[in-house]
């Protein structure tokens, strides 16, 4: 055998054996990454990529739905992945011969099937993290008798512009039916519907659930913003069945929604 011939097959075995230089475009993404022990693999990511805590010390390429073009090329990625709405961002770093991998993250149904795409492509197992998320729905309580619930997004003070709440088609909705529950949305228009002051007396729900994160609404008066909640005559008002729910991986879907069901179906719970 030749030198030649000798480091060209080297060459090839050292890159079958290097590790990949992935680019997450979201914090799921990161979240499942680590989780699938690839962590150490990820040379950048999205803003906002806070979990867990190795995450935050990775360069960021921008916002997950803005990153920044060429802060990504510049790090020579061998992989970028993203979610369905960073199609053009993808569809441009294809043109440049990157390797990219795109993701549906909207229900849990699409969560557990991300997860496997995501640990295929990268040569790993999805199976514990996929029996977690299947374990959280199985012991989550369900309520014996159904009750409707409106998942909002976000804590205000004043409640006269638009108040986004989770609508079909999302895993929100998904775990809202887990727990034997209604959802109080019941349009098909959209999955994050944005309504105002009077659609919400319209819908009347039994339940409103908050989902608050002080890290990013920091300067929220909690007391104010439930004030205003209670105002709105309501099912949910006059039983005082109005909370605030503030945990980190609430509006994250990944393989940690296994504790946003069994977070929510907590609070879901009333028999």
């Amino acid at each position: 055998m030749s030198i030649k011939t000798f480091f060209f097959i080297l060459l090839f075995i050292l890159n079958l054996s290097a590790n990949e230089r992935i680019i997450s475009l979201s914090p799921s993404i990161t979240e499942i990454i680590y989780a699938l022990k690839k962590g150490d693999e990820l040379v950048a990511t999205s803003s906002y990529s806070l979990y867990p805590k190795e995450a935050k010390k990775l360069p960021v390429i921008g916002g997950y739905e803005n990153p920044n073009l060429e802060k990504i090329i510049s790090f020579h990625p061998t992989l970028v992945v993203g979610q369905s709405f960073n199609q053009n961002t993808l569809e441009k770093l294809n043109h440049f011969g990157i390797k990219t991998l795109k993701l549906n993250l909207k229900t849990l149904k699409d969560i557990k099937n991300s997860i496997k795409k995501l640990a295929h492509k990268l040569h790993k197992n999805p199976n514990k993290l996929i029996t977690n998320i299947q374990k959280a729905i199985t012991d989550a309580p369900k309520n014996t008798t159904p009750h409707s619930v409106m998942i909002v997004y976000g804590l205000r003070e004043d409640l006269r512009g638009g108040i986004y709440v989770a609508g079909h088609d999302i895993f929100f909705e998904d775990i809202i039916l887990a727990c034997k529950n209604t959802n109080a949305y019941t349009s098909n228009i959209t999955n994050q519907p944005v309504l105002s002051y009077e659609n919400v007396i319209a819908l009347n729900p039994d339940q409103i659930i908050i989902l608050h994160s002080h890290a990013t609404e920091p300067n929220v008066d909690v007391k104010k913003a439930l004030k205003a909640w209670k105002s709105i005559p309501t099912n949910a008002s006059k039983n005082n069945h109005i909370s605030i729910v503030d945990e980190d991986y609430l509006h994250i879907p990944s393989h940690r929604v296994a504790l946003t069901i069994k977070r929510l179906c907590q609070e879901m719970k009333f028999d």
